[in-house]
Formats: structure tokens, C-alpha cells, sequence
């Protein structure tokens, strides 16, 4: 995806114009006996263009480049559970943008249940926990390509694990939080097709990939050296970044003896903006990390960062992996259970 703005790219670009790309396909709902089931049957198709603006960190308007469109009859369909949250919504105009049918309903908490949620110019419906279960055939039936995307909360994640094992449902999860090895021997003794990640960012997990490497082939290259890590997020983000662990994990492969609990978490917004530099348009959505590594005696020192602005990266990942998952699907592969290495490692992203 390329995002382009005034402050980083030609002149003749920094207008600021929206792309728009095709019309997305407006999708009749399935048939329910009530509530925003039967407003959504009844929506009609708006005749207008969908285009996607976002804002650069400079504060001024960014265009999202157009991606290529998924032939249809390769082309899994998407239901984003749950559209009710920000994570959620962008992975589901991300989905629209790449030429995908996203399926008009999603699952949600009970206290969201009967809602509509806007997303592009289309509505999803929400489904509480008590309609889950019979909607399932009918949407089975409407949606033979069907791939589930995971943005619900970490305190219900085994719970929706449950649900998609249950129902024999391919799913690609990004929500952090949870028993970790207790969900992916969960998925992967079940045979379900699954991708789990706790970062469907596709430049980030190859940042990591690379850390992984070296300590895989460089074991005590760093021996001696001090670390730091800092990591800004929203302040709404209560427990410490799974991408900033895994990356200790492969440090410490270096030689480093760091542990997790050491990582410094920054979440007052007054902070962020003056030590992590991060612009105040994006305190409600933003992941900055920095790791330091310092010689013993103090003369070398390495530093790495990415710092991410707003959620497009990750819903366009999550996308990729969407693709990638109804393609082992349709091959029927013997494995099942991947994660966005895998993705990547398969390369097809667009």
C-alpha cells in the first residue's frame, strides 16, 4: 500500500485528492425475523463512489493508493468480527479497498447486539452471543468462501476460539491477550485452518523475522550489551505489546539477558508526545518502539525503531493473510494452523 502525502512525497502529488477505487458491491443480507437484521435486508444499493482519506502525521490529508482486486472466484468472503471496534472497521474497508465481499454482519458483546455499523456505504448488523449459533448455517450456505477475522477482546478470545472450532469456521485472528500455547494447540489438534498473530503488520513481522534469524545464526553476538525498550500505544492499550516481547525473545538469543517485565510502557499522552515524539493527531492510534543496546563499557551503541501511525498496516496485513488462508483452504493443505510469517513466507501479497 502506498500512502502519499505533501510532507514525503512529489509536488505534484501533494494536492491531497482522495483516489477512489470501484464501487463495492452491495450485498443482500441474509433473512432474520427482526431488528437490524431486517433494516439491513431492506438498505438499498447507494450509487456513489467509495474513497478512503486518512491523515499523515503532519496532520494534513493522505491518499491510499488503489490495490488490485482479488478475482471473484478465488476471492474469500469476509466477516469481521467485530466491526463494532477500530481495529475491526479498518480491516473491513481495508477488505472493501481490495475488491472483497464482506459479509454484512458481525459478531459482537451483548450490549452491541442489534446495532447497525456503518463501514464504506455499506451496513453490518451485529449478532450478540445468544443468535451466533443459528446464523451459522444460512451464512454458510450464502458464503461458501467464507474466512472469519478476529478483532474482539482479549478476555473473550478462548470463548470465540470455541466458537470457530464449534462451527468448522477458517478464521485469521489478530487479538493479543489470552493463554497463547493454549489456544494454538487448541486450533491446531482441531485441523481448523487458521492464522494467528499477534501483528498482522506485514513490514513489522519481517522486522521481527530478522531478529529471529540472527539469533538463530548469531547465538551471543550481543553477549555483554545492555538493552531498553520503550512502547507508546493509545492510551486505551493496557498490557505490554506482544511484538515488543517476541523482539526480546530473539535479543535475548543475542546474548542479552532481558526480561519482558523491564519494558517500559508509555501511555500518558503528554509523554508521548514529548519523549516518543508521537504527533498528537495519532495518540489515539499509534505504536512507537525503540530498542537500545548499549556495550558494556558504553562505546557502541545500536538502536532500532518502528513507529506506526493509525491501523492501516495491520488491517492491510490482515487482509493479505485473509487471501493467503482461503488459498490453503481451497488446496486443502496438511498443514492448517499458520502465522504471518507464513504469510509472508508464501509471498502472492499485494
Amino acid at each position: 500500500q502506498t500512502l502519499l502525502c505533501c510532507c514525503h512525497s512529489p509536488s505534484s502529488l501533494s494536492d491531497h485528492t482522495s483516489v477512489s477505487r470501484p464501487e463495492p458491491s452491495m450485498h443482500t443480507s441474509l433473512q432474520r425475523p427482526s431488528g437490524p437484521q431486517r433494516q439491513l435486508a431492506q438498505q438499498q444499493t447507494q450509487k456513489q463512489p467509495w474513497a478512503r482519506v486518512q491523515h499523515c502525521h503532519c496532520g494534513r490529508a493522505q491518499r491510499v493508493a488503489p490495490v488490485q482486486a482479488v478475482p471473484s472466484s478465488q476471492a474469500p468472503q469476509i466477516m469481521v468480527n467485530s466491526a463494532a471496534g477500530k481495529m475491526g472497521q479498518a480491516v473491513a474497508e481495508a477488505a472493501l479497498r481490495a475488491g472483497l465481499e464482506v459479509v454484512p454482519y458481525t459478531m459482537t458483546a451483548a450490549v452491541q447486539a442489534n446495532k447497525l455499523f456503518s463501514v464504506g456505504d455499506m451496513q453490518l448488523a451485529s449478532v450478540g452471543p445468544g443468535e451466533r449459533d443459528a446464523l451459522i448455517p444460512e451464512l454458510k450456505a450464502k458464503y461458501p468462501n467464507l474466512v472469519v477475522v478476529d478483532y474482539t477482546l482479549p478476555d473473550v478470545i478462548h470463548e470465540m476460539a470455541d466458537f470457530y472450532v464449534k462451527h468448522r469456521l477458517p478464521f485469521v485472528m489478530g487479538t493479543t491477550g489470552g493463554d497463547r500455547a493454549r489456544l494454538l494447540q487448541q486450533v491446531k489438534d482441531a485441523k481448523l485452518y487458521a492464522v494467528i498473530a499477534p501483528n498482522m503488520g506485514k513490514q513489522i513481522v519481517a522486522f521481527q523475522a530478522m531478529f529471529e534469524h540472527a539469533a538463530a545464526t548469531f547465538p551471543g553476538a550481543y553477549s555483554g550489551y545492555q538493552l531498553r525498550v520503550v512502547e507508546s500505544h493509545q492510551s486505551s492499550k493496557k498490557d505490554t505489546s506482544g511484538t515488543a516481547k517476541a523482539i526480546v525473545g530473539s535479543l535475548n538469543g543475542l546474548g542479552l539477558n532481558f526480561d519482558v517485565s523491564q519494558i517500559e510502557l508509555v501511555r500518558e499522552p503528554a509523554q508521548q508526545i514529548a519523549e516518543m515524539h508521537v504527533p498528537e493527531t495519532a495518540l489515539n492510534g499509534h505504536a512507537y518502539h525503540t530498542y537500545q543496546l548499549v556495550s558494556a563499557d558504553g562505546s557502541v551503541m545500536f538502536e532500532f525503531q518502528h513507529n506506526v501511525v493509525g491501523r492501516t498496516t495491520y488491517a492491510e496485513g490482515t487482509v493479505d493473510a485473509c487471501l493467503f488462508l482461503s488459498r490453503q483452504v481451497q488446496a486443502a493443505t496438511q498443514q492448517t494452523l499458520f502465522n504471518m510469517v507464513d504469510v509472508l513466507k508464501a509471498g502472492n501479497m499485494r
